[in-house]
């Protein structure tokens, strides 16, 4: 059974796919506007000094998320089919 990681966990340079967002109802929806959809491939870029936040590439767009969101996004290395 593969173990389940959150987008916060991601190491800088590795490519992942989402899986899940487990986030309000709000937040959830602004992330889908932004292109988090399941089976997106994702890619941890930056990180700050301080470790927050970090820089994803996205659909070709370098968005900056907090740890606090980061958390709520799942994640695996093997894209799942739909």
């Amino acid at each position: 059974m593969e173990k389940s990681l959150s987008l916060a966990e991601l190491t800088l340079g590795i490519n992942a796919y989402i899986t899940e967002i487990q986030h309000s109802k709000e937040m959830t929806q602004r992330l889908l506007d932004l292109g988090f959809t399941k089976n997106t491939p994702i890619r941890a870029l930056f990180r700050s000094y301080s470790g927050d936040p970090t820089a994803f590439l996205i659909r070709n767009t370098v968005i900056a998320l907090r740890k606090e969101d980061s958390v709520k996004i799942k994640i695996s290395f093997y894209r799942k089919k739909s």
